[in-house]
């Protein structure tokens, strides 16, 4: 039988494995793995430490995560899979290592949104046309009636604007 310290003490060792994955501590956790951790360890919202290494764009630790077996297509509480993260954020590199591991360009990230969608909503156009190769005999992807393309061009001048407006400020 378990004990509540044993317990306890195995949850201070899945919060310090959860922080090493959102922060690409690779040294901190590949030993654990090689201990016995679970590859596909979730937090209590759902997102995996192959999640939390994609989405706060940790190339290397990625790589180590699908080596050992980390499901790409694993999703958290809000249905939303790494790659729906990584189309968000814009880590190019780390959407080509999930798909070349088989993750699902047209997952459903909730509510009908796929990566390439989230990808054209925060105009990360290398992602968007990395996602649509594999899908190219498919209709092509829509959002407000506009092709994810001119959703991309656009949502990206507009972010370079931004961007440009707080150099001129000093922000």
């Amino acid at each position: 039988m378990t004990s509540t310290e044993e317990l306890q003490r195995f949850a201070e060792l899945q919060e310090i494995a959860l922080n090493a994955a959102r922060t690409g501590d690779v040294d901190m956790l590949m030993p654990m793995l090689d201990a016995g951790l679970f590859v596909d360890l979730q937090d209590e919202k759902g997102n995996s430490l192959l999640m939390l290494a994609s989405y706060h764009g940790h190339p290397e630790l990625v790589a180590q995560l699908l080596e050992r077996g980390a499901s790409p297509d694993l999703r958290n509480d809000r249905h939303q899979t790494a790659l729906g993260g990584v189309a968000f954020k814009g880590h190019l590199d780390i959407a080509r290592m999930l798909l070349d591991a088989g993750a699902d360009p047209a997952a459903d990230q909730g509510g009908g949104k796929t990566p390439a969608m989230f990808a054209a909503m925060f105009g990360h156009r290398e992602i968007l046309s990395l996602l649509e190769r594999p899908m190219a005999n498919k209709k092509p992807q829509t959002l407000l009636c506009l092709r994810l393309e001119n959703v991309a061009r656009f949502t990206s001048t507009i972010r370079n604007s931004i961007e440009g407006w707080r150099k001129l400020r000093g922000a």
